[in-house]
């Protein structure tokens, strides 16, 4: 039986326009909205309204000066609010959007209406910092996300999980000391933005809550899932997480332009089952996701379009076939599991 899967989608997410040839481009989220149109996938999902995210919600994270200056980019015609970032006219307004649909989702899943959902925004939100943009992203949507259910449904445990290709330098900084969270990363290193070695794992309440595993170029679907199976699983186990947040960018997909990992469309559903395994032995299957890099057009689309089949349950990966697909795992990255493990194991025991 099919699970009650939501989608946030709204075609005011292409409005906020990165700049003439940037990668973050509206094109990534009009073919995921095309692909979600085709036969194959059409009227599969629930449709989550998107709103406008209030100044407080986003003070959950940002500082007010900055959200302000944000504010002030509304209308003009190009703001470069960091080398790689800017905003155009309407770029505020779809930040806003982008929080307050994650928002939404986060609602229709705590409360029960859907067991699982997708927000399909842009722009992304990771790299984002209290006082700063960066790395393509305004505001830090899952950061916010993530502070929204602790202050709305006095949650204590949410687990974030963040697989895009670049380190998620934003969010880490928030909750650095917080053990109400436990962060993974998986990202190539050294890359942008430079941060998210094994050793950073947390400090003061939150030591051990942060867990970095940085991949060298070439990390496939085997290394992947091998990684989320000796790493993520059994820690976020002990952890008991209440809900799950993802940071899904798809830029480890083979042919991405900005990366060098090897994981095919296949793969992202492998990592999506490992995370719903969790969330369905943890807090009821309660698990929210939201979109964060990805520049191959089609290998968006597709590799979007096998999570979201994964989190409905029209497709299911076996542990028969993740244990198989893992045993194929190059050993080279065994090094790095066995330091990570070194480093949490004396506070979670677990290894």
């Amino acid at each position: 039986m099919s699970r009650k899967t939501g989608i946030v989608r709204d075609v005011r997410y292409l409005r906020h326009d990165a700049g003439f040839g940037h990668p973050e481009s509206p094109k990534r989220l009009g073919a995921t909205y095309a692909m979600l149109e085709s036969p194959e996938m059409v009227g599969k999902f629930v449709e989550i309204a998107p709103r406008h995210a209030t100044h407080e919600e986003i003070g959950l994270i940002h500082s007010q000066s900055y959200i302000n200056f944000v504010a002030s980019t509304a209308g003009q015609s190009f703001v470069a609010l960091d080398p790689d970032t800017a905003a155009t006219p309407e770029s505020y307004d779809v930040a806003k959007l982008a929080v307050g649909g994650l928002c939404n989702a986060i609602d229709k899943v705590v409360t029960g209406e859907i067991e699982n959902a997708f927000a399909l925004v842009r722009p992304p939100g990771h790299h984002a910092g209290v006082s700063n943009a960066a790395g393509f992203c305004l505001f830090n949507n899952v950061a916010i996300g993530a502070m929204y259910a602790f202050t709305k449904y006095n949650m204590e445990r949410i687990l974030i999980v963040d697989w895009d290709l670049h380190h998620g330098n934003g969010t880490q900084a928030q909750f650095y000391d917080d053990p109400r969270v436990l962060y993974f990363s998986t990202h190539q290193y050294p890359y942008y933005p430079g941060t998210g070695s094994v050793e950073e794992i947390g400090r003061g309440k939150g030591l051990g809550y942060t867990i970095n595993i940085p991949l060298k170029p070439g990390a496939d679907d085997a290394q992947y899932v091998k990684i989320f199976r000796k790493i993520v699983h059994p820690l976020s186990m002990k952890f008991e997480p209440q809900l799950i947040l993802l940071s899904a960018g798809f830029d480890p997909y083979f042919k991405d332009p900005l990366g060098g990992m090897r994981v095919t469309p296949e793969g992202f559903a492998c990592l999506t089952r490992i995370l719903m395994n969790i969330a369905d032995k943890c807090c009821g299957g309660k698990l929210v996701v939201t979109l964060e890099g990805g520049y191959h057009i089609t290998g968006l689309a597709e590799s979007i379009k096998s999570a979201l089949n994964e989190m409905r349950d029209d497709t299911h990966v076996s542990d028969d076939v993740l244990e198989c697909i893992e045993h194929d795992a190059d050993s080279r990255i065994d090094p790095v599991l066995k330091r990570i493990m070194d480093q949490v194991n004396p506070i979670w025991r677990v290894f």
